[in-house]
Order: C-alpha cells, then sequence, then structure tokens
C-alpha cells in the first residue's frame, strides 16, 4: 500500500468504490435506451454475457488471487439469483414504465439495504461518523427522488420494480462480502455467466422478441463496464473497507446516472437534484477522509488472500523474495497494535 493508504485505509476502499459507482452509474440510462423494446429477461441476459466477458478478459494468474473454491458455489449461485437474475430483470422492467433519472435515484436505497445486512451478518464498526455519511447520501437520494416527485414523473409501479431491484442488489452486495478476498475477475465471470444463462433460458421460454445487432451490441457493452468492471471494483473496495461502507459510497451512483439521463435529454431535474448532489458529495467525502486508529488485537490465523509484504500484516519469510501483490495461504502470529485500519479481512474485532 502507498503511504496515503496506511494513513487513511478509507482512500483507497472508497475510490475503488467510486469507480464502481460512477460506471454502474452510467450505465442505469444507458441501460433504458439500449434496452427500449426488449424483454426484461432478454436484457439481463445480454448485461450479464457482457459482464462474464469482462470478467474472463481481467483475469490474473492464479499466484497473484485466491481462487474460488468449491465451498463457494452455494453462495455464487445465491449471488447470481439475487444480483444477476432479480436485479437486473427488475431493473429492465422498471426502466420501461419509469424516467431514468427516476431509476437512478430510486438506486440510492441499496445502500441502506446493504449496511443494515453487513452490520447484522458480519457485524462490521459503524461508528458516528460512517452513519452520518450514510445519512447525508440518504438525504441526497431522497432528495432528487422528491425532485423527481414535484415534476409528476414518477410512475409508481416502474419505481417500486426498480426497488425491488436495489432489495436484491443489497442481499447480493452483503454476500459478495464472504467472496471480496478470492479473484474478482473469477467471481465476476462465475457469478454473470450463472444469471446469463438462467435469464437466457426465461427469455427463451417465455418467448420475447430477439434482439437487433446494435441493441445486443450496446447492452454487451454496457454489461461488461457497468455490471463487470463495476462488479471488480466492488469487490475490490469490500476487501479494503468491508461491505457497509463500500455500499454507502456506493450508493453515490444515482447522483452519476441521473446526470448522465440530463445529458441525455431527461430534463425533468430541478433545484433539489443539485442539492442531493451536494449532500451526496458531503456524505462520500466523509467516508474517504476516515481514519479509525486504536489497540487492537490479531488472533493467529491462516488463510489464503492476495496481499503484499509492505502493509505492517505480512510478515512470513520466503525463499525467494515475491515482487507486489501475490497468493497463497499464510499464517499470522497473534500479535496486538496499533495503526489506522478499516473493517478488512484482518480487522473483524469488536468495538
Amino acid at each position: 500500500m502507498t503511504a496515503d493508504s496506511n494513513h487513511l485505509p478509507a482512500l483507497k476502499g472508497g475510490l475503488l468504490a467510486l469507480i464502481a459507482a460512477a460506471l454502474f452509474g452510467i450505465s442505469t440510462p444507458l441501460v433504458q435506451v439500449w434496452g427500449k423494446g426488449l424483454g426484461a429477461f432478454t436484457t439481463a441476459a445480454l448485461l450479464y454475457a457482457g459482464a462474464a466477458a469482462a470478467g474472463a478478459l481481467s483475469r490474473r494468474a492464479a499466484t497473484h488471487e485466491a481462487q474460488l473454491r468449491k465451498a463457494d458455489i452455494p453462495r455464487l449461485l445465491w449471488m447470481a439469483l439475487f444480483g444477476a437474475a432479480l436485479g437486473p430483470v427488475a431493473l429492465a422492467w422498471g426502466l420501461q414504465h419509469t424516467s431514468g433519472a427516476s431509476a437512478s435515484l430510486m438506486l440510492t436505497l441499496e445502500a441502506f439495504f446493504t449496511a443494515t445486512l453487513s452490520w447484522w451478518l458480519y457485524k462490521e464498526t459503524m461508528d458516528q461518523r460512517v452513519w452520518s455519511a450514510l445519512l447525508l447520501l440518504l438525504a441526497g437520494g431522497v432528495a432528487l427522488v422528491l425532485d423527481q416527485g414535484l415534476q409528476g414523473n414518477a410512475q409508481l409501479l416502474g419505481l417500486l420494480a426498480v426497488l425491488a431491484a436495489t432489495a436484491a442488489w443489497g442481499v447480493d452486495s452483503a454476500l459478495s462480502r464472504g467472496l471480496a478476498e478470492r479473484d474478482p475477475s473469477q467471481v465476476v465471470m462465475a457469478k454473470a455467466t450463472i444469471g446469463s444463462a438462467a435469464t437466457t433460458a426465461l427469455a427463451v421460454a417465455t418467448g420475447e422478441p430477439v434482439p437487433t445487432v446494435l441493441a445486443a451490441t450496446g447492452l454487451l457493452a454496457v454489461g461488461a463496464t457497468g455490471y463487470g468492471l463495476s462488479l471488480r471494483f466492488y469487490l475490490l473496495a469490500q476487501r479494503a473497507i468491508g461491505a457497509a461502507r463500500t455500499g454507502s459510497v456506493f450508493s453515490f451512483a444515482p447522483f452519476i446516472g441521473a446526470a448522465v439521463a440530463f445529458g441525455f435529454g431527461d430534463r425533468t431535474a430541478g433545484w433539489l437534484m443539485v442539492a442531493g448532489g451536494m449532500l451526496m458529495l458531503a456524505g462520500v467525502a466523509l467516508h474517504l477522509t476516515e481514519s479509525h486508529l486504536h489497540q487492537h488485537a490479531h488472533d493467529a490465523i491462516e488463510h489464503e488472500h492476495a496481499h503484499s509484504h509492505d502493509d505492517g500484516h505480512h510478515l512470513h519469510w520466503h525463499d525467494q523474495p515475491p515482487q507486489g501483490s501475490h497468493s497463497h495461504s499464510h499464517t499470522h502470529d497473534a500479535t496486538i497494535h496499533s495503526h489506522p485500519h478499516a473493517p478488512d479481512a484482518h480487522h473483524q474485532h469488536r468495538h
């Protein structure tokens, strides 16, 4: 890690989450453009086929990242069900029944689903600063939704479908925390392949129309970037700062999506959109500048994940010192020390 990320470990993870948010936020109005006239299953199948391709093309050698195991299959199947089937299908249907800006803004609520589940499942530390940042981001999202409501452009059924998508992706995000130490490209490829195969079968079974070459190409490209690369960066962010903080920063994606929709000619936004964006920026700033420091204990543990030897935790010996990040099974001795940290794989202690 760099000196900056050692001093502010939340900065690296927060920036990764922001990149994931930007890629996904941009994708939402694009899905509405390229998915027009297509069935929800077909749209989801193409998006995740693109994501699977992105995962396959970005894979690294097994010596650099921990590989998926048989024990991970059940979690992957649940992730595919919620994140690659229910979520995109609900979003695709919702986008056909509401404005792109409205749909983008409703996705803000995913952060609350993710943060609540992460706090419950992984006991991640949620101090006053983190809750303040989350509330600022939520307030920004509420302002954006109110902006749409005042304009009279929020179609209820479409927004409810998008809300269902946010709940599904919230469950998916919480589940993915358990695979954050695995090769992110392999996780993306496996999840996306399962999801694409399932939704393709449903599209054929329900007789949805075949997409044009142009629409299929557009959705594959959107899937590769907005779903494949976005999920890769999301998993890397979870590895650095945990699921709750990643989900909170990721909730900035709706503002990005609304801004892109505005650029595409959706002129339904008003002054509340600007106010909401400022609130969200304040929340993101709180996350990026978080510094959590106290004396804490590490139990002895043996595990496998990508690591380097300049982070103060991986001090084991190699016959031939490796260059940069690498992965293998290794042991940590019990120790007590003090340094800035975030709820990553090595800092799951209680407060």
